[in-house]
């Protein structure tokens, strides 16, 4: 069993609880106090402290050499890097976003540590095909039988949360595009619940195999998207069955490097409405039009910048109901203490002060999460 390495990262700059569960990656698995993640060769392990993020790495060897495992573990940690896109200095875009924006100052110590992954373009694609008016539990059930159905175990590991048991859980890559191109995909993958997208993912991996060959070459065409422009990009991945604006949005923004773009669904549609001055009412069932998609990009956009798509993921995770009681703790220990009461023969002279004083900390109030936990479009 490897050893647990240390990287130096405060909560604020990523919290793991909040980051893996927020309906962007649909694949980790919550273990104990461990998060896990199995990609093609390896599972990666996380855990964290306030200061520290601790990962190791479990190999397919039994017994790897001690240099294989130093190996693995430099990798693991330039895989992290660029995964949680460990570059960029979330701590000082919060505080741009607090300064230009109110409701997002309103949230940010109770949703710190939030940013966006920089995850495999093709697993990425097929996930949010699958998030078509669904939610994020059905979601990760659903991406966890393509990888058990289409893609062979690599690791298996003892359940670290009983101790107790010897039960083994068996960690599966994520399926190749020419394992979810086969002709008999669509109609398995109807047996186990996909329904209409069943089609929209056999469809899409078959185009990508028929174009370009090869999974390598696949893999090679859909990261080679990151240097395409925004709207190159989008179009691209607008010709594959099942994907609309909104998943193609989802696509660019956490696999493509297009940090400006804000995906629009029904939670983002009502924090437009409810925080943003958009036009409209959350009771009142829309039609996403191009021109209203377009609207809301422009006027979020406006508000928080270049990073528009992170900040969004901020508000977006800050919305759903899972999230309801998420970091109250911290944002009750970060608000300044209040003045102590004063004695009978002192408030007189000071009364009205400690009623302004306590009038200000009470209505620093924080928006109410009022989402079901969906990735669903407004239709």
């Amino acid at each position: 069993m490897s050893l647990w390495q240390t990287l130096p990262l405060p909560q604020s700059q990523l919290c793991l609880s909040a980051v893996l569960k927020c309906g962007q990656s649909f694949r980790w698995l919550s273990v104990g106090e461990e998060y896990r993640l199995c990609l093609r060769d390896r599972v990666v392990c996380l855990k964290q402290d306030q200061s520290n993020l601790c990962y190791r790495t479990l190999l397919p060897h039994s017994q790897p050499s001690l240099p294989q495992q130093q190996l693995a573990e430099a990798e693991t940690r330039v895989w992290l890097e660029d995964y949680f896109q460990l570059g960029v200095n979330l701590q000082k875009l919060y505080a741009d976003w607090a300064a230009r924006d109110k409701v997002f100052s309103s949230i940010e110590t109770r949703f710190a540590g939030i940013r966006i992954l920089r995850q495999d373009p093709f697993e990425n694609l097929i996930s949010f095909i699958c998030s078509s008016n669904n939610n994020i539990a059905r979601i990760t059930k659903m991406v966890h039988a393509l990888c058990k159905h289409y893609s062979a175990p690599l690791v298996a590991v003892s359940d670290s949360s009983d101790p107790l048991s010897d039960a083994q859980l068996h960690y599966h890559p994520f399926p190749t595009p020419s394992a979810l191109a086969a002709p008999g995909v669509e109609n398995r993958l109807r047996t186990l619940g996909f329904g209409y997208r069943a089609k929209f993912i056999q469809q899409t991996a078959k185009m990508l195999i028929d174009t370009h060959g090869s999974d390598h070459l696949v893999e090679q065409f859909l990261a080679g998207l990151r240097n395409s422009s925004t709207e190159d990009a989008r179009q691209e991945l607008l010709k594959f069955m099942g994907v609309g604006r909104k998943v193609a949005d989802c696509v660019l923004l956490m696999s493509l490097d297009k940090k400006e773009v804000v995906p629009v669904d029904t939670h983002v549609y009502q924090i437009a409405i409810k925080h943003y001055g958009l036009k409209g009412s959350i009771k009142i069932k829309t039609s996403m039009t191009p021109k209203l998609y377009d609207e809301i990009n422009t006027k979020l956009f406006a508000v928080w910048g270049d990073y528009a798509g992170w900040a969004h993921s901020v508000l977006f995770t800050s919305d759903l109901k899972a999230f309801s009681a998420h970091g109250i703790e911290a944002a009750e220990t970060s608000l300044p203490t209040p003045p102590p009461t004063p004695s009978p023969s002192k408030r007189k002279k000071i009364g009205t002060a400690t009623e302004a004083s306590d009038g200000d900390f009470n209505s620093a109030s924080l928006p109410s999460g009022t989402g079901r936990g969906k990735r669903r479009r407004v239709s």
